[in-house]
């Protein structure tokens, strides 16, 4: 083969395909593979044509591709999917190369992974990648954990690749070792459930208790994310805009019709799960789980509501302004409370597993590409 790629991405659902086109448009030749053949070939006669994309219909070709030492990023759902993956590449590839895994796995999975491909001198890193879709493509937050000298191997990739700070800094930085990348992507998480339902709170009580509509909520909350705002970040300018979206059956606002149930993946659990494990009270981040566990139950919610009778109360008719202000700094205070919740867990784990963790280096990575980016990590790293 006359040309071989610098790295290969196994999964091409949306995240791995815009991980895939944000790795070749900073210059790299990347192998993609999908088990679905019609994925791949979807991919590479779409958004990769005339790219420096190398399409493999089978897994052995696709490892074939790669230059040595190979390196192999896996965008797959986590738990089963990701051991099958690991079993199929164990025999085609060579001590050295290096498997990375940039799902949303569970940390103590990695920490089993890591151990028994070093057995076999196969490198592995547990890679959190924080952004969504858009970010994925424009550039995410990276949160590498493994050996130091696997991610030597990537350090300039992920290094092109992440977000980059308003200073210019990457976001992106050496975790840990083993289970140490996944364990703070999944703290992340939920720190960032904890930061969602502070501002849908705060929304509510706009809404219920000062009687304002969608569109005077999002102006609230377009101030909030000025440039000099301390409450500036990303969560709080996606919610201005989606406050303003309106439904296409109408001229109404679609945050009025849309259903009040919200889902979410295991890292949520995981984060409560590891709390009481360690020992570390997080009732903040640990309420917001529950609450959306709560929301998949609107049967149940909607018969609560009919038994409790719950009043109504007056609307109050003072000087909003001035409880807007007032919000504006309890928001505040209980953005800092739920951060701090989430840096104390992860200082916990650190003592714990060993993941030697520096907190002031991972809040820097969170001032971009990541979805609980804020203007006030600036105050803590």
């Amino acid at each position: 083969m006359d040309k071989r790629a610098d790295i290969g991405v196994i999964g091409l659902e949306v995240m791995g395909k815009n991980l895939a086109l944000n790795i070749e448009s900073r210059g790299y030749t990347v192998a993609v593979f999908n088990r679905t053949e019609s994925k791949t070939k979807n991919f590479a006669e779409g958004p990769a044509k005339n790219k420096n994309v190398i399409p493999a219909y089978e897994l052995q070709n696709f490892v074939d591709s790669l230059k040595k030492p190979r390196k192999i990023m896996l965008m797959v759902k986590e738990g089963a999917p990701v051991d099958s993956f690991i079993e199929k590449l164990i025999p085609m590839i060579d001590k050295g190369d290096l498997i990375i895994d940039g799902g949303n796995s569970f940390f103590k999975d990695t920490i089993r992974r890591n151990n028994m491909l070093q057995e076999k001198g196969i490198l592995f890193i547990g890679t959190g990648v924080s952004g969504g879709e858009e970010g994925a493509l424009k550039g995410p937050a990276i949160m590498p954990g493994g050996q130091q000298e696997a991610y030597k191997l990537v350090e300039n990739i992920f290094t092109d690749i992440s977000a980059k700070a308003e200073d210019g800094e990457p976001c992106v930085t050496y975790i840990g070792p083993d289970g140490a990348g996944h364990f703070v992507k999944t703290i992340h998480n939920g720190i960032e459930y904890g930061d969602m339902q502070l501002i849908g709170e705060c929304a509510w009580f706009f809404r219920k208790g000062l009687g304002m509509n969608s569109g005077e909520i999002a102006d609230i909350m377009a101030d909030w994310n000025g440039k000099d705002d301390i409450l500036r970040s990303y969560l709080i300018e996606i919610t201005a805009d989606s406050m303003i979206e309106k439904h296409k059956a109408g001229d109404g606002y679609l945050v009025d019709i849309v259903a009040d149930i919200t889902r979410m993946k295991g890292t949520g659990t995981w984060t409560v799960q590891s709390a009481l494990e360690l020992l570390v009270p997080i009732p903040t981040i640990a309420s917001a789980v529950f609450s959306r566990e709560m929301s998949q139950d609107k049967d149940i919610r909607l018969k609560m509501a009919k038994m409790l009778n719950t009043p109504s109360g007056e609307m109050f008719s003072g000087d909003k302004k001035e409880i807007v202000n007032i919000a504006h700094d309890a928001l505040y205070i209980a953005k800092i409370s739920s951060y701090a919740q989430g840096l104390a867990l992860l200082q916990a784990a650190s003592r714990t597993y060993n993941f030697n963790l520096n907190l002031g280096e991972i809040a820097k990575i969170w001032r971009g590409g990541c979805i609980i980016r804020a203007q006030f990590l600036d105050e803590i790293t």
